[in-house]
């Protein structure tokens, strides 16, 4: 499943070519980075995280056996990596009270958003995943951002894609619960 430019790469960096790891560093460092950011919320954090991954990558690297794609690995990697700055720092995540929850309320909220111009829609949901706990907001950006499958997302976060349509589905009425105190409530009216 990896494509045949990052095995040709991987190949190169095994037979000792080292210096072909900067090739892997530079197509994936925006991912890495992006996702530790969502995840730790804090830029140094996230550009010491994404330096770890790489270097866990790289001294890993033959352990990757190719039955994913490469990027889901180097996903997994980093949210493993994310998870245990997390653990070290032992912060306390942001919890967000759920209230009683419909369909038609995560539906609604949905027709609201999808009247908001794109790039405002965009922004006011990433304003509001800073405010979802680490995991949450790194499964519905790994979801909704980067347009991953729950396939790929059970990989990265090493769960049954079943229990990512699960804790996607609770992280969604999360984010729901803060978008609909953050957006002006006669939007949503509007809409129901």
């Amino acid at each position: 499943m990896t494509t045949n430019q990052d095995q040709i790469i991987i190949n190169k960096i095994l037979d000792g070519d080292t210096k072909a790891f900067s090739v892997l560093v530079d197509r994936y460092k925006g991912l890495v980075f992006s996702l530790a950011m969502q995840m730790l919320k804090n830029k140094e954090e996230a550009e010491e995280v994404s330096q770890d991954s790489f270097i866990k990558v790289f001294k890993k690297l033959e352990k990757f056996k190719g039955d994913s794609k490469f990027s889901t690995w180097i996903y997994r990697v980093t949210y493993n990596t994310c998870l245990d700055r997390l653990k070290s720092n032992k912060r306390m995540l942001n919890t967000v009270a759920i209230n009683e929850f419909t369909e038609h309320n995560v539906k609604t909220l949905d027709n609201a958003l999808s009247q908001l111009e794109a790039k405002e829609r965009k922004q006011a949901i990433q304003d509001c995943l800073q405010l979802l706990p680490a995991d949450d907001c790194a499964l519905l950006t790994l979801y909704y951002f980067d347009e991953l499958s729950l396939e790929e997302i059970a990989k990265i976060i090493g769960i049954k894609a079943n229990n990512v349509k699960v804790k996607l589905f609770r992280s969604r009425k999360k984010l729901t619960t803060i978008l609909q105190n953050k957006l002006e409530p006669e939007i949503i009216e509007y809409y129901e």
